[in-house]
């Protein structure tokens, strides 16, 4: 099996985190598709670990929390039919806690507008602050149902 250098892999994150599309890191780099969505994969999977690791016990004294909209594939009302409930496809929210003093986001979850991801964006939160720490958390009162 082929591996690709620590230069390579680090040009590679270099131009992801420029913003750069995958074809076109295919095409400055020479590295296969596969491989730079692999890289990818790996770099996130990296930042998860060191979040999960680093981001806890933390004492904002003010959160503000928020979902924003994308799309995935297509908007939602363009989504084909066999395509339809299926996760990457049609309308993804991605919801953010941001530490409003030093702009730190410690807790964010790529999903849906629902009740459950809702609790599981909250509790992820939840977890990476101090127990004993109160803090201000400010939303725009999205009501679910």
């Amino acid at each position: 099996m082929n591996r690709l250098s620590t230069e390579r892999r680090g040009q590679v994150v270099s131009l992801l985190c420029e913003g750069m599309c995958i074809r076109s890191i295919m095409r400055v780099t020479g590295v296969a598709k596969n491989t730079v969505t692999k890289v990818l994969v790996d770099l996130g999977a990296a930042c998860a670990e060191y979040q999960d690791a680093v981001l806890t016990n933390l004492r904002p004294s003010r959160m503000e929390c928020d979902e924003v909209w994308s799309l995935c594939y297509a908007k939602q009302k363009n989504v084909p039919d066999e395509f339809q409930d299926t996760l990457g496809h049609g309308d993804v929210w991605t919801w953010v806690a941001v530490d409003a003093d030093t702009k730190l986001v410690p807790s964010w979850l790529v999903g849906e507008r629902t009740m459950a991801d809702a609790y599981t964006f909250i509790a992820d939160m939840r977890s990476r602050i101090d127990p004993s720490h109160r803090i201000q958390l400010t939303t725009d009162g999205l009501r679910l149902q």
